[in-house]
């Protein structure tokens, strides 16, 4: 089978499989690091309102591309003075962990007349290798996002820990309870809590999810340089 084609029916396959856990609720976002550019092009050419997710801004300036009902997000540990490079470019920072960040972020949408959709990542697994705030520090985060006038927040994202599901189940619930008091504050912005991955989007979903960030199960296994 030709490889587009089998990308192509992995993405419906999977777009169909995020539905049905999540009542049609959810929405898939695709992790694309390391997909080359005329991969991403063919699928978003294939089918319409497609969401690809960059880790970097370096190869997200190398692949990007405009096309029918085609957005970019951008999900990795952004640094501030890369800012710039991205705010024409992307729909929504999955990644902002800290007030400093925020702070460029509104300073370079407003430069381009722009309101940047945001979530706010909470490090609720407390490693030490992941970004993201502490869990007690989100909503104080979230109030000074707020306040911004080229920010719109529209919810958590998190990158939870490799475990067992009654491991996962209390982080679980405390981002819940986190993405709950944001959706109270501000119910008509506050619309998604970004959790789960290819290896465990189902669990994600069950617990509240409803924004899954999946790459290797549609394109397959990744290819790392370094």
């Amino acid at each position: 089978m030709d490889k587009t084609l089998e990308i192509v029916n992995r993405y419906d396959e999977t777009l169909r499989e995020v539905s049905r856990l999540s009542d049609g609720k959810a929405t898939l976002v695709l992790a694309s690091k390391t997909v080359p550019a005329e991969t991403l092009s063919a699928l978003a050419a294939a089918r319409s309102g497609v969401i690809f997710g960059e880790n970097r801004v370096q190869e997200l300036l190398a692949k990007y591309f405009t096309a029918e009902g085609l957005t970019w997000h951008f999900i990795g540990r952004l640094q501030t003075n890369k800012v710039k490079y991205i705010v024409d470019k992307v729909a929504m920072i999955q990644s902002v962990d800290s007030l400093r960040l925020a702070e460029e972020i509104e300073r370079r949408s407003a430069k381009v007349d722009k309101v940047m959709d945001v979530l706010i990542e909470v490090n609720v697994g407390e490693e030490e290798s992941k970004g993201g705030v502490p869990a007690e520090e989100c909503l104080s985060l979230a109030k000074q996002v707020r306040a911004m006038q080229h920010l719109r927040l529209c919810g958590l994202m998190s990158v939870l820990p490799i475990a067992d599901e009654t491991t996962l189940e209390p982080l679980y619930c405390r981002l819940a309870e986190l993405f709950e008091a944001l959706r109270s504050a501000d119910p008509t912005n506050v619309k998604y809590l970004s959790a789960g991955m290819s290896g465990d989007y189902p669990v994600a979903l069950r617990h509240g999810s409803n924004m899954v960030r999946i790459g290797s199960a549609v394109f397959g296994a990744r290819h790392y340089d370094e």
